[in-house]
């Protein structure tokens, strides 16, 4: 405490005290020396003195005890982990004649004529630097698919540990379950990207985008710094997955087993070019290797027959280029993907899942307008596949042409309204087995998706 106080004391003491009248007439202090009311004012100054002192160390004594605690938190893991997560509402509309009942896109179940409302994701993430060299990340989804069932329920999307080799993190290992690092658009976060779905051609790769294995990542620490301002500067980057990347994954997909006890390789680079005017280009390349086993059933309910397929797996193999100009204000995203994997073939006597050629990718042209109501986000996407669905039952051919156009406005940073028509000029109903394997197709049907989008 200050060395006032001892003085202050005594001041606040002689104010407080009420003085008779007849020390108020008193001529001098002489008159009053030794007179019982010096002894009054002596020992309510002795007594104010000792209560404050008491006070001064009772004070003391709860700021020892807060900072000891303090001290004693400093580095638990407990008190670094934070919460934060996002929510998207959704609906859909069908605008032609019959519905369009063999409309199905696979990762959108509102795209429906029985489908009202529905939530499409409630993320949950908990996350924070538990050490020095230790990070953890742990996302759940509060309205995931549970096996594939069509029921709804809790569901774990990444559980992994990030392990860093140096103080900068430069170099690290993510230990667990994670995004697999194939695909600008499968690493971009669904709370950042514009088009409500990710296209079919990157996402058939790994439908979730997530898998367990170990992926090693490095990038110099001022380029990390530029993934990170990607984000937060609303530009629709994809996050900080390294200028190099590479790893071992198990390769049969979100939350399932391995089949096979062989791993999956893959590879990635990836780097933002910054030009003197601030325009970012971020180029990459990724590819991977591996035996892919399909799951099979018959082909028609009771009936059909049951295709064969190597239980050992089939050549799953990949390469795709990446090119993304970030909007400011036009951007442009353009990814590509040739490769080989399992396919079921159109033998209707003899039908089985071989290995076949695909190809497909997507273009998508941006703007990011920024006025005094929040940033608008208009974009349109051609989405294109030309290949087969191996995470489906019997690995289906698989068909997509569609363009998307959209509108995203962001009134508040803590809510998001979208909006999405899409024209399909063909895709494939690979969910009825009774046309196997010559699949119906959707073709000139029209939609219009509606989205409010919470974060938190």
């Amino acid at each position: 405490m200050s060395s006032h106080l001892p003085r202050l004391s005594i001041a606040a003491a002689a104010l407080a005290l009420p003085l008779p009248s007849a020390l108020a007439q008193t001529d001098s202090a002489e008159k009053v020396a030794g007179s019982p009311l010096d002894a009054s004012v002596a020992a309510l100054k002795q007594d104010f003195e000792s209560r404050l002192a008491a006070l001064e160390k009772q004070v003391g004594e709860e700021k020892a005890a807060r900072e000891a605690a303090e001290k004693a938190a400093k580095g638990k893991w407990y008190e670094k982990i934070s919460l934060r997560g996002y929510t998207q509402f959704r609906t859909t509309s069908l605008f032609n004649e019959d519905m369009t009942p063999n409309l199905v896109v696979p990762a959108d179940s509102s795209v429906s004529e029985k489908e009202t409302f529905m939530i499409r994701r409630g993320r949950f993430i908990f996350s924070g630097d538990v050490s020095e060299h230790v990070f953890l990340y742990a996302q759940f989804d509060a309205f995931g698919s549970v096996g594939g069932t069509g029921d709804k329920g809790l569901q774990t999307r990444d559980l992994y540990a990030d392990v860093a080799i140096d103080a900068d993190k430069e170099y690290r290992f993510r230990v667990g379950q994670s995004k697999v690092p194939y695909g600008f658009v499968n690493l971009q976060s669904s709370q950042n990207r514009a088009p409500m779905e990710r296209p079919d051609a990157l996402n058939s790769a790994v439908e979730g985008e997530r898998d367990i294995g170990v992926f090693f990542y490095w990038a110099p620490k001022e380029i990390r710094e530029v993934f990170r301002q990607l984000v937060r500067k609303g530009l629709k980057g994809s996050g900080d997955y390294g200028v190099l990347g590479f790893g071992a994954y198990s390769g049969q997909g979100l939350n399932r087993s391995d089949q096979n006890g062989e791993f999956h390789w893959i590879g990635r680079a990836s780097y933002p070019f910054t030009f003197d005017n601030g325009q970012i280009l971020e180029l990459g390349a990724q590819g991977y290797v591996g035996n892919f086993v399909v799951s099979t059933e018959q082909l028609a309910p009771d009936t059909g027959p049951t295709p064969i397929a190597d239980p050992e797996g089939l050549d799953d193999e990949r390469l795709a280029l990446s090119a993304t100009l970030y909007p400011q204000p036009f951007g442009f995203e353009a990814e590509w993907t040739w490769g080989e994997g399992p396919e079921l073939n159109n033998n209707v006597l003899s039908p089985a899942v071989e290995v076949d050629t695909l190809e497909g990718g997507y273009l998508q042209a941006n703007c990011l307008i920024e006025t005094s109501k929040g940033p608008l986000f208009p974009f349109v996407r051609w989405n294109y596949f030309d290949g087969a669905r191996k995470f489906r039952a019997n690995a289906p051919v698989d068909k997509v042409n569609e363009i998307d156009i959209g509108l995203e406005w962001s009134p508040w940073p803590e809510l998001e309204l979208s909006i999405m028509y899409t024209r399909t000029i063909k895709r494939t109903d690979t969910t009825d087995m009774n046309d196997a394997p010559f699949y119906e197709e959707a073709q000139d049907e029209d939609r219009l998706a509606f989205q409010l989008q919470w974060n938190y």
